[in-house]
């Protein structure tokens, strides 16, 4: 066995055991992982930087040669990071756990592929006189459940739908509860829906209202791959006895919802590059707006005005160390990104 080679079984070896409390700065395991990688690396300012980035993110690379290529990845995005962020744009990007990934493995990993958002060709919200606050977060009413993590499976509609309903349920019972994703990668393909390659909250709405509920988190617990329906009715923590769409491209609509009813399922195109959103209102002139655009769906909670800038407030379903502590915020005004496309939100009970 090579040097190298030894020194890669002592790496996954010292992950495998090492727990995030004996990951802090000052432990002697981590430091010898971190010498470990400069060898195969360098020993310039980046290399550390990506050292202390595998380390963070616990990351397993298999052999030298994939510790180098990804070490190759983590420049080329550090590059594109730092040059967007010397443009003083509205919107920060930083070094997150996909960071070694290119575009093409993130998108696999993590989007869904385009859908057909018929169900907002014809809008059915009821509208009232109102007056709309300026600004609005769910999160302060306490509906909104903890950030989730989708994993490597393309299931983003079943998160932003399950985001929905919990926000529902506790907004009708006043209690939180965590309802169950691999339900709906299983079980909803007869509504237009994919499991890990895709599908749409209005038809996972759809599939919960005719299929009699949707069962808890605990009951029917997410493995992140497609798998054999097991939805059981015993189980059953929500059911959907209506759903409202907005109509497309509505932005008007969907703040009047998002400000006076509760925290909606939106979609939006994912482009290159924002998969290390950090801070800020994101805007591009890159990403699509219509129907065949959107590959990712997510939950708005809220919106405001941060630097004259008006935004939608997203709670996204890449883990809470992604982004603003789970979160993003999107310009809102010009339907970016297709953010009012693909609109709903459903009734409880």
């Amino acid at each position: 066995m090579s040097r190298f080679s030894l020194l890669l079984v002592l790496v996954a070896v010292l992950f495998a055991v090492a727990g995030p409390a004996t990951m802090a700065d000052e432990n002697p395991i981590r430091q010898v992982v971190e010498n470990g990688i400069l060898q195969v690396v360098g020993q310039t300012r980046d290399a550390l930087s990506f050292s202390r980035f595998a380390i963070r993110h616990r990351k397993r690379y298999e052999s030298v040669d994939e510790i180098k290529q990804r070490f190759e990845i983590f420049l080329d995005n550090l590059k594109m990071i730092r040059s967007h962020n010397s443009k003083g744009l509205s919107y920060k990007l930083g070094v997150n756990e996909f960071t070694d990934l290119t575009w093409d493995e993130f998108r696999r990993y993590k989007l869904g592929a385009s859908q057909n958002c018929s169900a907002t060709t014809k809008g059915n919200l009821k509208f009232t006189n109102d007056v709309l606050p300026e600004m609005k977060d769910w999160r302060e009413a306490g509906i909104v459940s903890p950030v989730k993590d989708q994993g490597k499976c393309g299931s983003c509609w079943t998160f932003s739908t399950t985001g929905a309903l919990e926000a529902a349920y506790a907004q009708a019972f006043g209690k939180g509860i965590s309802l169950s994703e691999q339900q709906l990668v299983d079980c909803a393909g007869a509504f237009n829906n994919f499991g890990c390659n895709g599908g749409l909250p209005s038809q996972a709405f759809e599939y919960i209202k005719f299929n009699g509920g949707l069962d808890t988190e605990e009951a029917y617990p997410y493995t992140g791959k497609n798998g054999i329906c097991k939805f059981s009715q015993a189980n059953v923590g929500v059911k959907v006895i209506n759903s409202v769409n907005i109509t497309l491209g509505a932005e008007d609509e969907l703040k009047y919802a998002v400000a006076l009813v509760r925290p909606v399922s939106v979609a939006f195109e994912v482009i290159k590059g924002f998969k290390q959103y950090k801070s800020g209102v994101y805007t591009s002139t890159e990403c699509g707006n219509t129907p065949m655009d959107v590959n990712h769906a997510v939950l708005a909670v809220g919106y405001g005005v941060e630097d004259g800038v008006p935004y939608w407030l997203i709670k996204n379903s890449w883990g809470a160390d992604w982004g603003d502590n789970g979160y993003f915020k999107m310009e809102m005004g010009k339907n970016m990104c297709g953010i009012a496309t693909c609109a709903s939100f459903p009734v409880v009970a």
